[in-house]
């Protein structure tokens, strides 16, 4: 197991431009550049950020420039020297730097950790269509999460990215075989532990990393004296619900982003997986004969400590009856305005 790794995390708009192009496919490029391990373009599907500018798929006028969430994980040497060329475009956005221990099969017998009993964030780096046997990788690598009683896991599909250093870029036609997908987990260490060694022995070549992380609820009203435990000086609060919503209203993550923006919070982001589950539902994506969609969404909120415990409480009162929600500590946050 490795602790000198690093995510990078850069919150942006589909139509930010850097130079003559895109600032995604500008902070793409640079990663490649740099060879490293993996990186993964997200579209999101619904946010706003500092200036409180609403981007949503569900309205036309509004789905022109969505959020994209770019992800990129490698030593602490290649990531800092992949942040020194990226500092050097015209950027507006917010960027955060995350401590990740990268594990390997070495330390897979000692377990992630030595803290059992506490929560863990568990995130894989695989292909789109990788595959178990006869179902996609992702798909058994959910099931056997869910197996071993993992709290929830979301699958996340990139449209852009590199894996072990070559870009893999989705295209309009064709089967997009190597774009990255990232699978997120969420629970207890104990469990991710005993989850590890036959996640290792499946036939794949997935990056493994591990993150704290604080479970503030499940599925129903929060425990007596839980909170967004704020620490540091800036926190990630992350909700995850489905993309159905209650029967009477509209999915949870519209009702979250809106309530957030009227609150003052500093920006949210919605992202849509493909596939996953959170407690004891069912894993579950789309499906061509389903009226209304059942899959997962992720929506990621970045603040102060002071003020992520205000928008812990939004969260609470939204998910009263279903849905999983965590914060963790940042180690660093940037935020651009060019």
């Amino acid at each position: 197991m490795s602790d000198d790794w690093l995510k990078l995390t850069a919150y942006l708009g589909e139509r930010d431009r850097a130079g003559g192009g895109f600032l995604a496919d500008a902070l793409t490029e640079i990663y490649a550049r740099h060879e490293l391990r993996t990186s993964l373009l997200l579209r999101g599907v619904e946010g706003f950020g500092a200036r409180h500018r609403l981007h949503t798929d569900r309205l036309l006028s509004l789905s022109e420039d969505l959020p994209l969430v770019s992800v990129a994980v490698d030593v602490r040497a290649r990531i800092e020297a992949a942040l020194a060329d990226a500092e050097r475009l015209a950027l507006r956005g917010l960027l955060t730097l995350e401590r990740v221990r990268m594990l390997d099969g070495a330390a897979e017998a000692a377990g992630p950790a030595d803290d059992s009993g506490e929560e863990a964030k568990l995130t894989l780096y695989l292909g789109r269509h990788e595959r178990a046997g006869a179902i996609p990788a992702y798909e058994a690598v959910v099931a056997l999460l869910r197996r071993h009683g993992i709290a929830g896991a979301t699958v996340l599909l990139g449209v852009d990215g590199t894996a072990h250093g070559v870009r893999r870029r989705a295209a309009m036609l064709g089967r997009n075989a190597d774009v990255p997908v990232m699978v997120v987990a969420v629970g207890a260490v104990e469990r991710i532990r005993a989850a590890l060694p036959e996640l290792r022995a499946m036939p794949l070549r997935p990056l493994v990393t591990l993150e704290r992380v604080r479970v503030c609820k499940h599925d129903g009203p929060r425990p007596a004296g839980a909170d967004a435990a704020p620490s540091g000086a800036w926190n990630k609060l992350t909700v995850y619900s489905g993309e159905q919503g209650p029967p009477a209203g509209r999915p949870l993550h519209h009702q979250l982003v809106r309530a957030l923006r009227a609150a003052g919070a500093a920006g949210a982001t919605s992202l849509r997986g493909i596939w996953g589950y959170h407690g004891d539902h069912e894993p579950q994506g789309d499906v061509f004969w389903q009226l209304r969609r059942r899959v997962p969404v992720v929506t990621v909120v970045i603040d102060s400590a002071a003020r992520i415990a205000r928008w812990f409480a939004i969260a609470d009162e939204l998910t009263a009856g279903s849905g999983l929600v965590t914060s963790e500590r940042l180690a660093s946050v940037r935020v651009w305005d060019a």
